[in-house]
């Protein structure tokens, strides 16, 4: 397979690419996250965009990382430039310097397939190796506040995004969560792309207008790819609450205090999920910064929602109303 040849444009500090196309490959260019992503992959959950300079180069080619084992199933390698991340049964992915992923995918797996840990695990280290927070969440904005939603696996996160779209907010972003710190006193989220993730269940329970139910693309990935043709909000919007949600028998918000609020920012970022060796050379001094910046300035709550989907709309109304509380108190 011929490699893509890649460069540093002139001027490092925007840290944009020059790409000479892959003949084999053609080359598409998408929006997300603010950033200009050129794709020998078809991306279609991205948003498509006339071709320019790239901010993201993804590439197609063979990668010199030992592959996992059929025992391990995976393997990851961090250092300060390059990220190394492969799943035996989908591929592998090499990312560098921040704005370069090469793809080597696993015999017979489509582009479908590829996208799923290089729209989700590889493409939130890449933000978080640009200086993002990232939060393993969703996030919703709501008339210029926003709420983001963080969670153990299965706590909701998705869904409770998918009830707030159906009563008439937009999503930010679903699963990856970018936040933008670089003024501490106003921390933003910044857009993803328009699609939401849903159980059957959910889909069944919640109805999203506008939205295009793409194909399943394994028999273990338990969720539907939505695609949203309204319902996303393309703007930059100020973090105003995070919320734990968790099960209870009413819909109930309680804030954290501090230091539980801390805690619970650092688990449920994105990059803690690869452990320690992620956070190479300065990254965990930055990453701590980031976090505890973050507590101590937004509201962090723990929301109950009550069991049942019948009962979603309870917790959407009780989040409605404390974002309009917010607004009220400044």
């Amino acid at each position: 397979m011929t490699r893509s040849n890649t460069s540093l444009a002139a001027d490092p500090g925007h840290a944009r690419l020059r790409v000479e196309g892959n003949p084999e490959r053609e080359r598409r260019f998408y929006k997300a996250y603010g950033l200009t992503i050129s794709s020998e992959l078809a991306l279609p959950e991205l948003e498509p965009t006339a071709p320019a300079a790239a901010d993201i180069v993804i590439a197609v080619g063979p990668i010199d990382y030992p592959k996992p084992s059929l025992e391990a199933g995976t393997a990851f390698r961090f250092e300060p430039r390059h990220q190394y991340l492969a799943w035996q049964a989908v591929g592998a992915f090499l990312i560098s310097d921040a704005c370069r992923i090469v793809v080597d995918p696993a015999p017979g797996i489509d582009d479908q397939l590829i996208a799923f840990p290089l729209l989700g695990p590889v493409m939130a280290l890449l933000l978080h190796q640009r200086g993002l927070l990232i939060l393993h969440a969703s996030a919703i904005a709501v008339g210029g506040r926003s709420a983001i939603f963080m969670g153990d696996k299965g706590a909701g996160k998705s869904t409770t995004a998918g009830a707030m779209i159906s009563a008439g907010h937009g999503l930010l972003s679903d699963d990856v969560v970018a936040l933008d710190l670089s003024s501490p006193d106003e921390p933003m989220i910044v857009p993803g792309f328009p699609q939401l993730k849903l159980a059957a269940d959910a889909a069944a329970a919640i109805p999203i207008r506008q939205a295009e139910v793409r194909p399943q693309v394994h028999p273990a990935i338990d969720k539907a790819q939505h695609r949203l043709h309204g319902g996303f909000s393309p703007d930059k919007v100020p973090v105003t609450r995070l919320y734990i949600l968790e099960r209870g028998e009413k819909a109930a918000i309680s804030p954290l205090p501090e230091v539980e609020a801390l805690s619970a920012v650092i688990k449920f970022s994105y990059v803690t999920r690869f452990g320690r060796p992620a956070l190479v050379g300065d990254f965990a001094t930055r990453h701590l910064r980031h976090c505890a910046g973050l507590a101590g300035h937004i509201g962090v709550c723990r929301l109950e929602v009550p069991t049942g989907l019948g009962r979603i709309g309870e917790a959407v109304a009780l989040i409605e109303q404390d974002l309009a509380s917010d607004e009220r108190a400044r």
